[in-house]
Formats: C-alpha cells, structure tokens, sequence
C-alpha cells in the first residue's frame, strides 16, 4: 500500500489525512488548493478506501476517514525519495541542506539521537567490511 503509486489528487487527499490524522470528506475539500468539486473529493475518499489506504469510522452523520498506512515506513519512504530526486542520494547533503536553510535549532535529545543512529550506521558498514 505505497502512496507513490496514487494520482496527484490522491496523494494531496492522503497528505491531509496523514497530517491530520482523520478527516473528513468536508475538511479535506477545505485543505486542499484548487481543490476539485466536494463530490468529487468524497468520489476519491471512496476510491482510496476501496484501494486499502484507508478505513473510516461514522460519527454523527458523517464519516471520518484516517490512514491505514505505516507512517515511519510511508515516511521513510517519501525522504528516501526526496534525498535521491534532490542530493543525488546523499544524506549528508540532505542534512547540510536542512540546517543551513534556517532549520539551525537541534534538541539535545534529538542531537543525541541523531549521534546513536550515525554511530550504528558506521558500525554497520565496518562489520560488512
């Protein structure tokens, strides 16, 4: 169920779902630019549901929909898209890129986990060598 495989539309449709977390067919028209017709949006709910990218819950008179989808793995996918389309597959120029572009704060807890994961990287590649 890879959301690279879906047309413009649905891939705008599952952003906003994912960012959210749920939504609503009425939420998602609202959030979405040049947004197609309300019928239309509710048209391609349907059809992602139908595909296996979605489930829905009734509340009230509605339906709310949330994504079915692995976020760590759909996201690690998309970055992993992102680093090869733009820095050539290069992490560290995707990281330099980041935080030279105004994003120059890192937690503590975040630098110390950034550490572990680049010395298990390393650690990796030494032991396959």
């Amino acid at each position: 169920m890879k959301t690279k495989d879906l047309s413009r539309r649905e891939r705008q449709i599952m952003e906003v779902i994912i960012r959210e977390g749920e939504a609503t067919v009425a939420s998602i028209h609202k959030q979405i630019e040049d947004a197609p017709t309300l019928n239309a949006v509710r048209t391609m709910v349907q059809i992602l549901e139908e595909k296996g990218h979605l489930d829905r819950e009734k509340r009230g008179r509605e339906f709310v929909y949330f994504p079915k989808l692995n976020r760590i793995e759909e996201g690690a996918a998309a970055f992993q898209k992102v680093v090869e389309t733009f820095f050539q597959g290069s992490i560290g120029e995707a990281l330099a890129a980041h935080f030279s572009g105004g994003q120059k704060e890192v937690s503590q807890e975040e630098a110390e986990r950034l550490e572990k994961l680049i010395a298990n990287a390393r650690k990796a590649e030494g032991d396959q060598s």
